[in-house]
């Protein structure tokens, strides 16, 4: 039975670099995931949807091209090249993070994790099954799309990010459920690609973790682009017709029904804590995510965990930090903990946004002496 000093369970952009990390500081590594190495972002998130929008920002060029005295007549958009190029960007990244597991002298296991007891991991796949020993563990296993209660995605009517990044048939009409970061995300890609978008948001304005004066202003753009949004607005129903989706909605009392093609819930992430030995070790999880300290230490002792399965942020570049606190204590350095309070957070609709630290309602809130230039 193989022993190693240190386990990451999950690739993903927080356990690799844990992983690089610890055998950086002389730990024994190996790295466990069931799927590409990269995790979501590197597969099904942060890059291949960038390389979408990047698709976007050209063929709004091409559109607004008359602007500058250049004439594109006759063009047309092939959706199966759109999405095979963005495959192709993420496969590209993801076999350059195995070759980095080779270059650090990692061991990769392809297949799902799970703690048996402590210092014990069982990993099964398709051809075997196979258990190693780690002195210590990283759990990294991520966060999957979160459905609304009751409906659940089928991958056809009503989908995920994932299945939106894949479509190779534009939808006519696209209802968004959710005004974050991935709603508009994707609002503003497959609006430029001609389809009719319905934005649903729960609460007061789009982007709400981000200052109201600047989601006013992404609003008033994106519906000079023909985009519908419908801030605090709630969604009572979603049926499956045979050829379209109705969803029931309700604001301030008052009903109304939209219909569409698809429907895109983005809504939000759930940690994926099931199935991997929580239960048996004694992990501590608290509303669908691990509870961590500032040393990304669970309430077990030589079990780490970092990324999205801790909860919010969920973002890719504090799963990499996280996972360099947690490696380094690992190896028994003393790493400075996270400032959560300065994380940069960036949306890549057009107009862009990005932000970092306090929002001007959550400074005044704190009492806080700011000037505002705008």
């Amino acid at each position: 039975m193989n022993k190693y000093d240190l386990a990451v369970i999950g690739g993903g952009p927080g356990g690799y670099v844990a992983a690089i990390r610890a055998s950086q500081l002389g730990l024994k590594t190996a790295i466990i995931d069931k799927d590409k190495l990269g995790g979501i972002c590197l597969n099904w998130g942060c890059i291949p949807t960038k390389a979408l929008l990047r698709n976007a920002e050209v063929l709004q060029t091409i559109k607004d091209a008359g602007k500058f005295g250049i004439l594109v007549d006759g063009y047309t958009v092939d959706m199966n090249k759109t999405v095979k190029r963005s495959r192709q960007v993420s496969d590209r990244l993801s076999k350059g993070v195995e070759y980095l597991m080779k270059k650090n002298k990692i061991t990769y296991f392809k297949g799902t994790g799970t703690i048996d007891s402590a210092g014990k991991i069982k990993i099964e796949n398709d051809r075997k099954k196979e258990t190693i020993l780690a002195s210590k563990i990283i759990l990294a296993t991520g966060a999957r799309a979160k459905a609304l209660p009751g409906v659940d995605f089928d991958g056809i009517q009503i989908i995920g990010s994932k299945e939106a990044m894949m479509l190779t048939k534009i939808p006519k009409k696209m209802i968004i459920v959710g005004g974050g970061a991935i709603g508009v995300e994707f609002a503003y890609f497959y609006n430029i690609y001609g389809s009719q978008i319905d934005i649903i948001e729960m609460l007061p304005n789009i982007l709400p973790v981000e200052d109201v004066d600047i989601s006013k202003e992404l609003e008033k753009e994106f519906k000079k682009s023909g985009i519908k949004i419908h801030t605090g607005t709630r969604v009572e129903k979603i049926d499956r017709l045979k050829s379209k989706v109705r969803l029931s909605i309700s604001k301030n009392g008052h009903s109304e029904i939209l219909e569409g093609d698809v429907v895109l819930l983005a809504v939000g992430v759930t940690g994926n804590v099931e199935g991997i030995g929580l239960e048996e070790t004694g992990v501590t999880v608290n509303a669908g995510a691990i509870e961590i300290n500032e040393f990304c230490q669970t309430s077990v002792k030589g079990i780490y965990a970092i990324g999205d399965v801790t909860g919010p942020p969920w973002l890719a570049h504090v799963a990499s930090s996280q996972g360099l606190v947690a490696a380094e204590h690992a190896a028994n350095r003393m790493p400075i903990p996270l400032d959560y309070s300065a994380i940069p957070g960036c949306t890549y609709c057009q107009p862009q946004v990005a932000s970092m630290g306090l929002t001007e309602a959550e400074a005044r809130t704190e009492g806080l002496d700011i000037k505002v230039g705008r």
